[in-house]
């Protein structure tokens, strides 16, 4: 291992341990080096699918090079390999001084993709489970948590029993508490961070079905999941927030609550009067 590779190049580091790696780990530095920007934005599962080796491996050359992990590497070979420009968003394939042609642009990329993505029979299959869950909890980290947010602000309007929490940890206990008789829905961008995984780990436990809306079919997450609902998301990274990635994960939230409220019909129609009248009394 080669210094700190905080301090150290990405690169460097693949140049300097190379020679000393086995036959598998070498494959994997030679595509890094020969495709360096295009090994940033794949999941560790897509990467190694196109380098042709397992999962392990391409994590034992990350740890050989002194990476605590996937992510961490990652964001090494972005920092060095992707244009300033490039890493505030998504892509260099827009100007940069040009930032209302930047958003727009990813977005309707990121819904176009996701139109033709949404498995629309798994989409009422998750409805019609929403209507009949005892507690219907939705679950995300970090940008994720907002989307989160965003659900169980449509849902409650309609009667549903829904749940979030901002905090790891309620999250966490939430999942504790989850029956068979409940549904939860699980939202994450890449499908691999570690607290979104332990969340997953503790509903199975408890026998609550999970759907979930991820970018990356091949993700931990995505494996784990009863229901998949995959996003589309134009040049995402773990670099820029996925931006459009959290567009796309919004629209599918609308077209599962509107397809939830088709299953609801007049009992939906009701709660969402009653919401209303008690919205009404609090405006000027």
């Amino acid at each position: 291992m080669m210094g700190s590779p905080s301090k150290t190049s990405c690169v460097y580091l693949i140049h300097s341990c190379i020679e000393s790696c086995s036959a598998k780990e070498k494959r994997v530095g030679e595509y890094i080096l020969a495709n360096p920007a295009k090994s940033v934005h794949p999941s560790i599962d897509e990467l190694a699918s196109q380098i042709g080796v397992s999962v392990s491996t391409l994590l034992r050359f990350v740890k050989k090079l002194g990476y605590e992990g996937y992510q961490e590497f990652r964001i090494a070979l972005a920092t060095e390999t992707i244009a300033p420009e490039a890493r505030i968003f998504e892509t260099s394939l827009y100007p940069s001084s040009d930032p209302v042609g930047i958003s727009f642009t990813a977005a309707r990329s990121a819904l176009e993709m996701t139109e033709r993505l949404v498995d629309e029979e798994v989409l009422e299959q998750v409805a019609r489970r929403v209507c009949e869950a005892e507690v219907f909890s939705i679950f995300g980290i970090g940008g994720s948590g907002l989307v989160a947010a965003d659900a169980v602000h449509k849902f409650i309007r309609s009667g549903i029993h829904c749940q979030t929490a901002a905090d790891y940890h309620l999250q966490l206990m939430m999942a504790s508490q989850a029956s068979p008789r409940d549904l939860a829905l699980v939202i994450s961008h890449t499908g691999t961070n570690k607290d979104t995984l332990a969340i997953v780990e503790e509903l199975r436990k408890r026998g609550c079905e999970v759907a979930a809306i991820t970018t990356y079919p091949r993700s931990p997450l995505a494996r784990r999941a009863d229901y998949l609902l995959l996003s589309g998301a134009p040049g995402a990274s773990v670099i820029s927030e996925a931006f459009s990635a959290r567009i796309a994960h919004l629209a599918i939230v609308d077209a599962l609550y509107i397809a939830a409220m088709g299953v609801l019909e007049r009992k939906g129609l009701e709660n969402m009067d009653k919401m209303r009248q008690a919205i009404a009394g609090r405006r000027l």
